[in-house]
């Protein structure tokens, strides 16, 4: 049976114990004594699972929002350095509403 990382991540203990039973690995071994955290990163590493949570972006283009938020960025080095409130002001509040719209197109 194959399990994902956020399955394993809410599984208890006894029953992270009861998979690493079956398995033949040495990272493994010991896996009575072993705490939740390690039980599961020996698990995930047997079963070649990458350990990291990976978030989509649906309904954006994420590669023009960060285009979009680096140039704003550039904007605001500029408006910090030419000590210029206003355009310091609404380049900030365009980072702001950019980042809030990667966010909320995250899945």
């Amino acid at each position: 049976m194959t399990h994902t990382y956020h399955e394993l991540k809410h599984m208890k203990v006894t029953e992270l114990r009861e998979i690493a039973a079956g398995m033949e690995d040495d990272a493994v071994q010991g896996h009575t004594q072993m705490h939740k955290d390690h039980l599961l990163e020996a698990i995930c590493n047997v079963l070649h699972i990458d350990m990291h949570e990976h978030h989509e972006v649906v309904g954006v283009d994420k590669a023009t929002i960060k285009s979009q938020i680096k140039a704003a960025k550039q904007k605001r080095d500029e408006a910090l350095q030419k000590k210029d409130k206003e355009s310091l002001i609404s380049s900030r509040v365009e980072i702001k509403k950019l980042k809030h719209t990667l966010r909320r197109a995250t899945v």
